[in-house]
């Protein structure tokens, strides 16, 4: 199925929740609405209460948080930018204010010509005025109509010192809404009617805001489809039906006036003199592309990753629980279903004895919860959306694959990737062992460090345009098993064998996720498996001086007080090492000889004995080889670091420690 069909399912299965809003709903928080055919969003500034006879009762200013109202629309206003195309029940005060000139000081065109707005208020009129005298007119929406009639919502709402005016009873122009200056305000309706049968909605329930009416909405749904259109073959569909040229904005956000398909180009530029216009080329109809389009807004505002400029959307065809291609290992345990883990007791997600580690084992388990839930007929739908222009909206990214195959690939994903890494869960560290998030993996790649913090750079539109370059890269490995770019593990090695470039704690996490992607990268393009776990017989050169810059880094950092932040020889060597290990070691193993004399005797047997073991690793060859490492001298060092400091090798050093010492007393 291609995108428009997958979208179209998707309305189609929760069509019955269209135009209904949440209880709790008047908040950014709340569950977003599928909307309505014929229907958008806009976020309202005045909210006018009147009663069903069209007399005004009161009025007030709007929050932000309460302002977002569903509203009817035509197929020329839902589009509309600029100039007269009012919306057919509820707009700007500009066009419902039959009183808006007398208010506000004239305005002059570039003519010279006196400016005044009585012509989009009247065509606004008998815009509603023919809905309301139609067969499928609205108690609600004729309510309206007779209140705004009467031409005096201006006078109404200054004198209820909702607008504010100045001395000569002009709308004072730095006066602002919602940082909206308040002559372009728009307007919402509520209509009070004494519960009358008529005015309760298909629920049973009497609502008195218009908007979250959904009989008022099917009443404006059946008058559009009574109005005269284009009724030709849609492309999309196969059926005869209501066409349409007219695409849908707001995609991914309220303030998005980007679209996906456009055809108002009239100059002949797009169609090269082959057709006289753009239906003669393909023709979309009415329906399936208010459903396609209203599917894709309200599945991206429920469940999309929506961050720097950067869109990207998940969805299970029958919307269950899933796995986020953003979530990170510990991400997908700690969100799998609850009963993921019952068959096995022993190892539950979040073991008691060590809270704060969560292993390969245990995400295997938490996808399997998921696997639980997955019908024959599950598919996966992940689709990326970018804009290149303010205007024109992208798929840079659309697959669609069974359920099964996507977790399997998932799942491939983090095994390919495992190593430990670490973060912050509410305010406790936690280690775990898979992959890092795609957003922590473009932060380590290339983020800079501002106040400590890695973070990405942004341009004038707050879109990070490296976090979208590395989703669009790295989203084909996650999804399809393909291999990773070899110059995104170059880059990581490269970022990694910097550590005097950054905080401790980001150099740590780079070196983490380089760990990752050179592991990913050699299974990738050679076929090599390599184990988190330290690979004592080793005998990989790169791995092997990996190992040597661990205990290097180790000794000096045994003789540190706990309140020493000096960087250790082995960190501001760690570049040129990476480079010129041979020539570089010498200078390393000289400048370690102070501290060797300062450590304890055990530990300095310890750690002499460590680092002979491992030089008797190499051939003489490979020893003096003074060309740069591969990216596994991070893996050597890496594992050596944290072998040494996992619990069952501290104690080894400990008991080590205390035998030597008393045979030495």
């Amino acid at each position: 199925m291609n995108w428009v069909n997958e979208l179209y399912a998707l309305y189609e299965k929760n069509e019955s929740l269209a135009g209904k809003i949440p209880s709790h709903g008047n908040d950014e928080s709340a569950e977003p609405v599928l909307l309505p055919l014929s229907h958008t969003t806009v976020l309202a500034q005045i909210e006018v209460t009147i009663d069903r006879h069209g007399n005004f009762l009161r009025a007030r200013r709007l929050a932000k948080e309460e302002a977002s109202t569903i509203i009817p629309v035509s197929e020329s206003s839902a589009i509309r930018t600029s100039g007269p195309v009012p919306h057919p029940l509820m707009d700007s005060l500009q066009y419902i204010a039959g009183d808006y000139d007398t208010f506000t000081q004239a305005e002059l065109d570039k003519k010279g010509n006196v400016v005044t707005y009585r012509s989009r208020y009247d065509e606004y009129i008998h815009l509603l005025e023919d809905w309301c005298t139609s067969e499928h007119a609205h108690p609600k929406a004729v309510s309206v109509f007779t209140y705004l009639k009467k031409a005096r919502l201006m006078e109404d709402l200054i004198h209820e010192k909702i607008l504010i005016v100045d001395g000569n009873s002009f709308l004072v122009t730095d006066e602002k809404i919602q940082n909206i200056v308040q002559e372009k305000s728009f307007v919402r309706f509520r209509v009070e009617t004494g519960e009358i049968p008529d005015f309760f909605d298909d629920s049973g329930r009497f609502l008195p805001e218009i908007w979250a009416d959904t009989t008022l909405q099917k009443s404006y749904c059946a008058y559009f489809d009574s109005l005269p259109a284009n009724v030709d073959l849609c492309y999309l569909t196969g059926n005869i039906g209501r066409t349409t040229e007219s695409y849908p904005k707001k995609i991914r956000n309220e303030g998005d006036g980007t679209k996906l398909l456009s055809s108002n180009d009239s100059a002949g530029y797009t169609f090269r003199g082959r057709f006289r216009e753009s239906k003669e080329a393909f023709s979309i109809g009415y329906e399936a592309s208010q459903k396609a389009h209203n599917a894709l807004k309200w599945i991206i505002r429920k469940q999309g990753y929506t961050r720097d400029g950067l869109c990207v959307v998940t969805w299970e065809s029958d919307l269950r629980p899933y796995v986020s291609i953003f979530d990170d290992a510990a991400d997908v345990v700690m969100q799998a279903p609850p009963d993921s883990f019952i068959d096995d007791l022993s190892d539950t997600a979040q073991p008691e004895e060590d809270t704060n580690h969560i292993t390969a084992a245990q995400f295997n388990k938490a996808l399997r919860g998921y696997v639980q839930n997955v019908a024959n007929t599950s598919n996966m739908v992940v689709m990326a959306l970018d804009a290149a222009t303010p205007g024109r909206l992208a798929i840079t990214y659309f697959n669609q694959l069974p359920s099964s195959h996507y977790l399997e690939n998932i799942k491939f994903w983090h095994e390919s990737c495992c190593w430990r890494h670490a973060k912050f869960v509410n305010k406790q560290l936690v280690f775990f062992d898979g992959m890092a998030a795609l957003y922590d993996i473009a932060l380590a790649l290339y983020g800079t460090e501002q106040n400590k913090f890695l973070k990405l750079k942004t341009d004038s539109n707050g879109k990070a345009p490296m976090l979208v370059s590395t989703v669009q890269r790295l989203t084909p490995c996650l999804l399809e098993q393909k291999r990773i770019p070899k110059d995104m593990m170059r880059l990581a090695v490269l970022r990694a064998s910097t550590p005097l470039a950054y905080e401790k704690n980001n150099w740590r996490k780079i070196l983490a996720i380089a760990c990752s992607i050179v592991k990913k990268a050699k299974h990738d393009w050679k076929g090599e498996k390599w184990d988190m776990a330290l690979q004592e017989n080793c005998t990989d050169r790169s791995y092997l001086y990996g190992r040597l810059l661990a205990v290097a880094d180790l000794v000096e950092n045994d003789t540190f007080d706990g309140d020493d932040r000096r960087e250790t020889n082995a960190m501001r060597y760690m570049n040129a090492f990476s480079r010129r290990p041979f020539r570089t070691w010498k200078i390393i193993e000289e400048r370690l000889l102070p501290y060797f004399n300062k450590l304890s005797i055990p530990k300095n047997i310890y750690y002499k004995k460590l680092m002979n073991e491992i030089q008797d690793k190499f051939t003489p060859e490979a020893f003096s080889d003074d060309s740069v490492l591969d990216g596994l001298y991070l893996l050597g060092y890496h594992s050596q670091v944290n072998k040494h400091y996992s619990k069952k090798e501290d104690k080894n050093i400990i008991e080590q420690d205390k035998n030597e010492g008393e045979i030495i007393e």
